[in-house]
């Protein structure tokens, strides 16, 4: 009987754990697919606590879309931004308490690059310092070239995506719907030629091929990488000067009856040891200051940027860099006598900032981008197009701005009338290309029709006009035509030529 009780007692221990003397816990773990290196963390976990963490693993968009308020079907979640999250269940009509949310380690996402194209681009640079604004301008211009995980599908993507947007904006506040109304991440756009669906996977792809500049995402990767032995030359890590968004990983609570266990995991990832593990294994930094920082982790990584706060934002972020068809944009600019002189001189310095000099940043003319350019007085006085492919290209549109043929008249409505009937043929020739007009004069229309009769003409609504006030034009005309097109006026006399075009420039 008593070695029948000894057995008995034996089996009894196998069966429990040292979680308090309870029972050993499995928890489902809903995860974002980079926590995938957390394997060996989650064994001492285990081993320490008993508590097991079963986890399944998806990119982190698509992780937070499917995290339906109320309907969890996991017993936690652990991603590494649960901000998306939180946009959703903000908005969810039917949405019951907010999950429980702990922060548990921190990554910025930053941009690898590699030394010999980081030398590149900051060559004139006086503090040596690179933003997104100066990677922004050196892709449109074909110079740079990244691989990004799909912001649709990735965190690191979006978060990425929204640290540029951010940084564009120029406002140091999360990102409003009105900052992302002229998508000013075409140029950018055109540089993101290697991704994934994951940051683990495009890394992976990166390192394969090793025919891109650079890669953006999380430090932690980067550094990984670096560390793997399977790039040829080390990357150099660039935290942009304009700012970064950081990742804080959250572990959610999603079922309210695993508080206990969910404490118990929370009170060891936090610890001392542990937030140790975690930096020294997965170069993701402590989110506690009781750990010294590892010295492979710089100290300072500049300015944090932070992520929206509405889920129209996001959605339009997403809208807007899903679109890849390279746009057109109708410049109508006035030639007429009253340009002669600074003004002439304001608009040509404005075309050569925004072909890749001083000042064009996000907003320059990029690869593929299509441009017409009208140049009028009493009459057309110039019409021609240009594709932007290299140099040459911007060369050529700059000459056809330093025309020197100027008109006595200005008959702005019979010029926008003009670039209407070139904007609706794009259009019926290629639908699913953006076409917009940008229509600068500085003075008042004196010859050929009004505007009551330009207004009364058919023309296509898809294709808005954004009017720049110069000199004397006048404003309500202006404003009133950029609104019954779905458009807007923007008055270069309140700021500068190059800033008003800068301003709506690109606007869909």
């Amino acid at each position: 009987m008593r070695r029948l009780f000894a057995i008995l007692c034996c089996l009894l221990l196998v069966a429990t754990a040292c979680t308090g003397g309870g029972q050993k816990v499995k928890l489902r773990v809903l995860a974002s697919s980079e926590l995938a290196d957390l394997g060996p963390i989650l064994d001492d976990l285990r081993e320490e606590t008993g508590i097991e963490l079963e986890m399944d693993f998806q990119g982190t968009v698509d992780a937070s879309a499917s995290l339906t308020p109320g309907q969890a079907t996991h017993d936690l979640a652990w991603l590494s931004t649960d901000r998306y999250f939180q946009l959703k269940h903000r908005q969810a009509a039917e949405k019951g308490e907010r999950p429980l949310a702990t922060k548990t380690m921190v990554s910025p996402v930053i941009v690898g690059i590699t030394p010999a194209k980081a030398a590149e681009l900051r060559r004139g640079k006086p503090d040596g310092k690179l933003s997104w604004a100066d990677l922004a301008d050196a892709a449109a211009g074909g110079g740079f070239r990244f691989a990004m995980a799909d912001p649709a599908k990735s965190t690191s993507g979006l978060t990425s995506l929204v640290g540029v947007a951010t940084a564009a904006a120029g406002t140091g506040a999360a990102l409003r719907l009105q900052d992302v109304k002229c998508d000013k991440l075409q140029g950018f756009r055109t540089g993101h030629t290697l991704t994934a669906d994951t940051s683990a996977a495009v890394a992976d792809r990166f390192a394969e091929r090793q025919d891109v500049d650079a890669i953006i995402g999380y430090e932690s990767t980067l550094l990984s990488l670096n560390a793997s032995g399977r790039l040829k030359t080390p990357l150099e890590l660039v935290y942009p000067r304009d700012g970064i968004v950081q990742s804080d990983y959250p572990l959610l609570l999603l079922d309210p009856a695993k508080r206990e266990v969910y404490d118990k995991v929370v009170s060891w990832l936090r610890s001392p040891a542990a937030q140790k593990k975690l930096m020294e294994r997965t170069l993701r930094r402590p989110i506690t200051g009781e750990v010294g920082l590892d010295p492979r982790l710089p100290a300072s990584i500049g300015n944090s940027l932070y992520f929206p706060d509405e889920q129209a934002v996001v959605d339009k972020l997403l809208a807007d860099y899903a679109d890849r068809t390279p746009g057109r944009v109708i410049f109508v600019l006035d030639f007429s006598g009253s340009m002669k002189g600074p003004r002439i001189a304001a608009l040509r310095a404005t075309f050569a900032g925004l072909s890749g000099g001083p000042g064009g940043g996000f907003d320059r003319f990029y690869r593929g981008e299509r441009v017409t350019v009208l140049r009028f007085g009493g009459k057309i006085l110039g019409d021609k197009e240009f594709t932007i492919n290299g140099p040459q290209d911007l060369d050529g549109l700059r000459a056809f701005v330093a025309a020197d043929e100027f008109d006595g008249n200005t008959a702005i409505w019979a010029a926008l009338g003009e670039a209407y009937a070139k904007a609706g043929a794009d259009r019926r020739a290629e639908p699913g290309r953006a076409v917009s007009i940008v229509l600068m004069t500085d003075g008042e229309s004196n010859t050929g029709p009004g505007i009551e009769e330009f207004l009364r003409a058919p023309r296509d609504s898809g294709v808005h006009t954004y009017t720049i006030r110069f000199g004397e034009a006048n404003p309500a005309e202006l404003d009133r035509a950029a609104v019954a097109t779905g458009g807007r006026m923007v008055d270069a006399n309140a700021t500068s030529l190059l800033d008003a075009f800068k301003e709506i420039r690109g606007c869909r």
